[in-house]
């Protein structure tokens, strides 16, 4: 019985580790809590929503298909070289001659499995890259699209990384990711047909560890994902932050509140590399642990073939030579490598779903402002503006405008006056359907507001707001927002709101160039400016 003691010591390991990965993950799994996540989605759902955005692209991915074949046909066949090499080195009165056909052989498949991978590679890199660009464009837009109050509830920072370090997350899902998995899989499967087919009885043998392969790779998937979210959470925390305090870093520096942002900081940044230790942690464990069932299988592939052949028995009926123990480590070797790829593939891959799950949350939040069913284009504006017993409110039941009714004709001016609070902005907000208002009617020219499209209606609208935002660029952009407006008209428009008093003056004039939010200017020229981009646009 000591003999096989080599075996009970390899099923006590697997055993132990087993029993450890069970006991942290049921610990860990009754410690979590809902609310620590945004949002649930499975890793079926993240996966089947993704693959929408390749599906144009089909072509490309049957391209890739194929020449990922002729990389697996590489994988499954080269140990059977190699096994025939070892047995041909064996025979009696062996010439270097009769190596020729099988060594051409061998090296024909490597470099065609070469070429098929470096075309592999370039097809799904410049697909990947098609893909995320439309997907980026498909975020900024429906971003754009929102209504302000759903702007205001969300940080600045937030959709920066949504559009940014989240798309890039998910690129290498389309540029490596998923095919190398589904490569992974198939060399997996065309492996264990081929060790079946050669030697059913060792193929069994380190078939028995598939069970714990499965096990751990679930329980790490667990781990993974969990951690996964934390990195993207605590990543998204600290682009807010900064977005918003280097946005306000004089207001900082004004009230010398350097020391305490320096702090609250450095709690953020903290949490950010805990998530990220975490992270590593599991992916730490996971790969040594697939690394010990490859080592036990190659032990007790070896111990029973070398007990076979030193015994001159046959292992259950089936004959063990050196070209088959050859094969066999060469199978094992090629069987557990994707396997330890896949903890890379699946870290990554979680990375991509936590990055997918954040995306489309922001692409599943729907617009609140938008265009009534029957809307038509507003054209001609005479100008009467009237609301009728108006209520507003920002949050639910703390009302800003209560029963509101005023009328004014057209070509007339009015002025509204109140203290802080009182609802001043918020009519003009309303008027343009910025916002949508609870209870009344708000009416132009006779008719309810909310007949138009947005579009047409805020094209008749010039709005000179309190807080003058202006881009990085020129005046000439920031004037004319993209339009095409002649020198005339853009000239006009600075003269009569006097604008071109300071203009004049710079060295470039209307090409001077605009520093972010305008802070190579004063707040009076950044209104002027603001004026003249309302006035170009001719607003009734």
């Amino acid at each position: 019985m000591h003999e096989y003691f080599p075996l009970l010591v390899i099923g006590a390991i697997v055993g132990v580790l087993s029993a450890a990965f069970l006991i942290a993950y049921f610990t860990v799994k009754n410690k979590t809590h809902e609310s620590e996540f945004e949002r649930k989605m499975t890793d079926g759902a993240i996966l089947k929503r993704l693959l929408r955005y390749a599906k144009p692209y089909k072509l490309n991915f049957v391209a890739v298909f194929f020449l990922m074949g002729i990389a697996i046909a590489y994988e499954i066949a080269s140990p059977l070289i190699m096994g025939q090499i070892e047995e041909t080195i064996k025979v009696d009165g062996f010439a270097v001659s009769d190596l020729v056909s099988q060594v051409i052989l061998y090296a024909s498949i490597v470099i065609v499995s070469l070429a098929a991978m470096y075309c592999q590679t370039m097809i799904l890199q410049r697909t990947g890259q098609k893909i995320i660009s439309a997907l980026r464009k498909e975020t900024f837009e429906h971003i754009e699209s929102l209504s302000h109050s759903q702007l205001s509830e969300t940080p600045v920072g937030t959709f920066v990384t949504r559009v940014t370090n989240d798309v890039d997350g998910i690129s290498l899902a389309f540029t490596n990711i998923l095919a190398e998995l589904l490569k992974n899989m198939f060399i997996l499967l065309g492996i264990t047909i081929a060790m079946l087919i050669i030697n059913y009885v060792l193929a069994l043998t380190v078939l028995c560890f598939v069970p714990f392969i499965v096990l751990f790779t679930f329980l790490f998937r667990f781990f993974s994902r969990k951690a996964h979210r934390k990195v993207k959470n605590a990543n998204t925390d600290i682009n807010i932050f900064l977005s918003e305090h280097l946005s306000g870093i004089k207001v900082v520096q004004t009230y010398n509140k350097e020391e305490k942002k320096r702090e609250e900081f450095e709690v953020k940044n903290k949490a950010l590399e805990k998530a990220r230790r975490e992270q590593m942690f599991v992916f730490g464990v996971f790969r040594p642990v697939i690394y010990v069932l490859y080592i036990s299988s190659v032990l007790l592939l070896v111990f029973l073939c070398a007990k076979g052949y030193l015994d001159g028995a046959q292992i259950l009926g089936k004959a063990v030579n050196g070209g088959t123990l050859v094969t066999f480590y060469m199978y094992v070797s090629k069987f557990f490598n994707p396997v330890q790829t896949l903890a890379e593939q699946f870290n990554r891959l979680q990375s991509a779903f936590a990055s997918a799950e954040k995306i489309f949350f922001i692409l599943d939040t729907a617009p609140i402002v938008v265009d009534d069913e029957n809307a038509v284009e507003l054209t001609d504006v005479k100008g009467e503006i009237e609301f009728k017993d108006v209520w507003f409110y920002y949050k639910k039941d703390e009302w800003v405008l209560k029963g509101v009714s005023f009328k004014v004709p057209a070509g007339n001016t009015v002025a509204f006056v109140g203290s802080t609070g009182s609802g001043k902005t918020t009519i003009m907000s309303l008027l343009c359907r910025n916002y949508d208002i609870q209870k009344g009617e708000i009416l132009l020219d006779g008719v309810n507001i909310r007949r138009y499209t947005v579009s047409s209606l805020r094209r008749h609208f010039g709005q000179m707001l309190q807080d003058v935002f202006l881009f990085s660029g020129t005046i000439r952009s920031n004037i004319t927002l993209g339009e095409d407006f002649t020198e005339e008209q853009i000239e006009q428009s600075c003269k009569f709101v006097n604008a071109d008093s300071f203009i004049d003056k710079l060295p470039s004039r209307l090409d001077e160039e605009v520093r972010e939010r305008g802070n190579n200017f004063s707040a009076g020229q950044r209104q002027l400016i603001s004026f003249a981009r309302a006035v170009i646009h001719k607003p009734e």
